[in-house]
C-alpha cells in the first residue's frame, strides 16, 4: 500500500530560486509536449509520450528556443527529472480523457454558458489537457526515488544538496518518489512510500453505524443527533480578501498604464509587465491569505473524516452533485466554503485504512423528505423548510437529523420503504434498495477476539484495497 507524507521545507534563498526554475521548467516542457501532441494529432498521426520525450531529448540542448541569451543550454542547470516527468503526466491526462469519452462523457464545449447548462442537467463532461500558465497553475516538479535521500529532518536533492525539513519522514518503507511543490510562499515535499499492510491498516475505536447529512448551515449532521459546525474560513476572511485583492488590482492597473496599455483592458498574448517590489509583496500577501483559508478548511475536514472512519464500522453519505450545486449563484460560495467534494474524496481513501464500510446513497434518494419513523414522503418539502411534522404519524422532524437517520438505515437491514409515487398515503412494495441500488447489512462485530471491532480478514481486505 502507498502512503504520502507532505512535509514543509526550509530552503535557503538559493535553493528556493532553484525550486522556482525547476517548476518553470516542468511547466514549459508540459506546454511544449501538449502543443506538439496537438500538432501531430491534427496531422493525422498517433502521438505518444515516449516518442515525444525522445524528440525533445534530441533538441533540448541545441534548439535556439531552449538556449539562454549566451547561447548555452539552460536546461543543464536543472535536474532531468523536472523535464522528463511531464511527458508521463501528459500521457496519463490523455488516457483519462479518452476513458471518460468511452464511458459516455461529452467533450466539454468552449462556450462557458453551454458548459454550465450541461452541468446543471447532470451531463458528465470530459476535459482534454490544457496549457499551463505561470501564476495560474500549481508549481511543482518531480524527483525520482534514486535521486534523493532522507535522513532525519534533512532531504538531499540533486543539484542543490541538503534541504531542511520541518519534521522527519513519518512512514518507514520503500520510497517511491517525491514531488516538490509550492503553496503561496512556502515550499513542501510530498514523499510517497510503499508501506506494509500492518502500517497502512489502523485499528478502529468504535463499531457504530452512522448516517451523515452534509449541509451549509451545519457541515455535518450525524444520525446520533450531533451537529458539527464548519469553521467557514472564507466567510471569516472575506473582508480581508477583498481588501488585498483590490490592492493588487490597483497596482496591476498602474503597471498597465506605465507600459502604455488600457488599465481595464486585456493584455496582448505574450506580454509581460515589469514586476515591482510592491506588486510582488501584495501578490504574496494575497496568496498567503488564500493558503490560510485552504489550510483551515483542510484541517477541519481531515479531523472530521478521520473521526468518522475511526469510530464507526459503517458510514453512510449522499452522492452529492457538487458541480451542479455550485451552479446556484446564491449558494455557491457557502457550498465551496464547506468543501463537500473534499469530504467525499477523503472518506473514500480513509475507509480503506480503518476497514470501514462506506455506503453512498443514490443521488435521488429522498433522505430529507422521507419520514424516518413511518416512511411517509413529504413531496412539498422545500429548501427553506428546516423542520416539518409528518401528518401520518405526527412525528416532528428536524430536516437534517431526519435525513441522517434515513441514511443510517441504508447500512442496516431496517431500511424504510420508499413512498409510493402515486400518493403519500401508501408505500410501494419495493424497499429502498430499488432506489439506492443495494442495502448492505452490517453485522455485529463486537464478539471478535481482537477487541477492535474489525473483521478477521481485515489484513486481506487492506491488501486488496
Amino acid at each position: 500500500m502507498h502512503l504520502t507524507h507532505r512535509i514543509a521545507l526550509r530552503p535557503t534563498p538559493e535553493q528556493a530560486d532553484y525550486f522556482k526554475r525547476a517548476c518553470g521548467t516542468a511547466r514549459r516542457v508540459w506546454n511544449w509536449a501538449l502543443a506538439e501532441w496537438n500538432r501531430q494529432y491534427a496531422a493525422g498521426q498517433k502521438p505518444n509520450a515516449m516518442a515525444l520525450k525522445r524528440q525533445f531529448n534530441a533538441i533540448k540542448y541545441s534548439d535556439p528556443a531552449w538556449l539562454d541569451e549566451n547561447g548555452q543550454p539552460w536546461l543543464e542547470g536543472i535536474h532531468r527529472d523536472a523535464h522528463s516527468q511531464p511527458f508521463a503526466h501528459l500521457q496519463k491526462a490523455w488516457k483519462r480523457f479518452f476513458k471518460q469519452i468511452e464511458e459516455g462523457a461529452r467533450i466539454a464545449p468552449h462556450d462557458k454558458a453551454l458548459r454550465r447548462k450541461l452541468r446543471e442537467q447532470g451531463v458528465k463532461l470530459a476535459y482534454p489537457p490544457t496549457f499551463k500558465k505561470k501564476g495560474k497553475c500549481r508549481d511543482s516538479f518531480y524527483v525520482a526515488n534514486d535521486k534523493f535521500s532522507v535522513s532525519g529532518q534533512t532531504i538531499r536533492l540533486p543539484k542543490i544538496g541538503d534541504v531542511a525539513m520541518t519534521e522527519s519522514l513519518r512512514f518507514e518503507g520503500k520510497i517511491l518518489g517525491a514531488t516538490v511543490c509550492r503553496s503561496a510562499d512556502r515550499w513542501f515535499v510530498a514523499i510517497q512510500v510503499e508501506v506494509p499492510d500492518a502500517v497502512f491498516c489502523r485499528p478502529r475505536k468504535g463499531n457504530g453505524v452512522v448516517g451523515v447529512d452534509l449541509g451549509v448551515k451545519a457541515a455535518a449532521t450525524l444520525s446520533t443527533g450531533e451537529v458539527i459546525e464548519a469553521p467557514k474560513p472564507l466567510k471569516a476572511a472575506l473582508r480581508r480578501l477583498r481588501i488585498r485583492s483590490r490592492r493588487l488590482s490597483r497596482k496591476l492597473e498602474a503597471a498597465k498604464v506605465a507600459a502604455g496599455f488600457n488599465p481595464k483592458g486585456t493584455l496582448p498574448k505574450g506580454t509581460r509587465l515589469p514586476i515591482s517590489s510592491n506588486r510582488q509583496k501584495s501578490a504574496q500577501a494575497l496568496a498567503r491569505l488564500h493558503a490560510r483559508i485552504a489550510n483551515i478548511r483542510a484541517d477541519f475536514i481531515h479531523k472530521l473524516t478521520t473521526r468518522l472512519c475511526r469510530e464507526n464500522q459503517a458510514v453512510v453519505i449522499e452522492d452529492l452533485h457538487v458541480k451542479g450545486m455550485l451552479a446556484n449563484d446564491k449558494l455557491a460560495r457557502a457550498l465551496s466554503d464547506v468543501g463537500f467534494g473534499m469530504i467525499r474524496r477523503q472518506m473514500e481513501y480513509k475507509v480503506k485504512r480503518y476497514g470501514t464500510l462506506l455506503v453512498v446513497a443514490d443521488r435521488w434518494y429522498p433522505s430529507s423528505r422521507l419520514c424516518s419513523v413511518c416512511g411517509w414522503k413529504h413531496e412539498a418539502l422545500t429548501l427553506r423548510d428546516r423542520e416539518w411534522t409528518c401528518p401520518q404519524c405526527g412525528t416532528h422532524h428536524d430536516r437534517d437529523l431526519n435525513a441522517a437517520l434515513n441514511l443510517k438505515r441504508l447500512a442496516t437491514e431496517t431500511a424504510l420503504p420508499v413512498a409510493s409515487p402515486s400518493g403519500n398515503g401508501g408505500t410501494a412494495s419495493e424497499r429502498v434498495s430499488a432506489v439506492v441500488g443495494k442495502v448492505t447489512p452490517v453485522r455485529d462485530e463486537h464478539s471478535h477476539r481482537d477487541g477492535s471491532g474489525q473483521e478477521e480478514n481485515r489484513a486481506h481486505f487492506c491488501a486488496l484495497s
